[in-house]
């Protein structure tokens, strides 16, 4: 039987509107928003997990926001990280619930494409090793691409993520070129035993035929359910979301 479809609620975007004004005073009495509120608000509205990317550049969420996170009962964090050795130890030492491997490039504004697992299968597999040492299951996040899937079963990885932003950024005939290429992906991933995630520029309006993908558990979403929160709040934005996705 099909499992009910889960949603993690990304909230590093909490963190860049705080960091825009007190990146150099996170002390100050007065700091907001609150991420721990954001936290709460998601999980009043039903979200099943919280995402944070804890990035090199620290240009949103922070070390202490990490450890605050993780401290908070009931949630189920997954933490996204570039594969360096810093960022790899903080995991280990924190033990989110899971972690995401993302690439990263310090000019880009949000995570753009694929981690290419097929080109640093040993480091990747190194570090998949010690967090699952940890007790933390790794999830890598992934172009929809069988080669890239393959070399996902390889490095002994527990999770993929579907990388979702070419579809999410298509039209016409192309949108449909790219939802086979993630129906394909699904498929595959399932049958090496990889539990199927996906996550990036997927809303309420593009997310009905990503339903479809096998073996889908998981979605992680972030930007537009920040978006939404300001016309809705965040927890009107989450039920927005999980309806959807009902």
């Amino acid at each position: 039987m099909q499992m009910k479809l889960e949603l993690g609620v990304n909230i590093d975007h909490v963190a860049t509107l705080r960091q825009a004004r007190y990146s150099q005073t996170p002390d100050a009495h007065n700091v907001e928003p609150s991420l721990l509120e954001a936290v709460a608000a998601c999980q009043a509205a039903g979200a099943h997990g919280i995402t944070i990317h804890l990035r090199e550049d620290r240009r949103h969420i922070q070390d202490a926001d990490v450890a605050a996170v993780r401290a908070v009962p009931g949630v189920r964090l997954n933490l996204e990280v570039g594969n360096t050795p810093e960022i790899i130890d903080i995991a280990c030492a924190t033990r989110p619930d899971s972690v995401c491997m993302v690439p990263e490039n310090r000019e880009e504004v949000t995570t753009e494409g694929g981690l290419d697992v097929l080109a640093n299968e040993s480091a990747i597999t190194a570090s998949t090793a010690r967090l699952q040492a940890a007790g933390i299951r790794v999830s890598l996040f992934i172009d929809p691409d069988p080669a890239q899937v393959a070399a996902s079963a390889r490095v002994k990885a527990d999770m993929i993520e579907l990388h979702t932003g070419a579809y999410a950024n298509a039209t016409g005939a192309e949108r449909g070129v790219e939802l086979q290429r993630l129906m394909a992906a699904g498929a595959q991933a399932g049958a090496l035993g990889l539990q199927v995630n996906a996550g990036h520029g997927i809303t309420t309006d593009n997310l009905a035929p990503l339903l479809g993908i096998p073996h889908l558990v998981e979605l992680n979403i972030g930007h537009h359910l920040i978006s939404r929160a300001l016309t809705l709040g965040l927890q009107g934005a989450v039920r927005e979301m999980l309806e959807a996705m009902a």
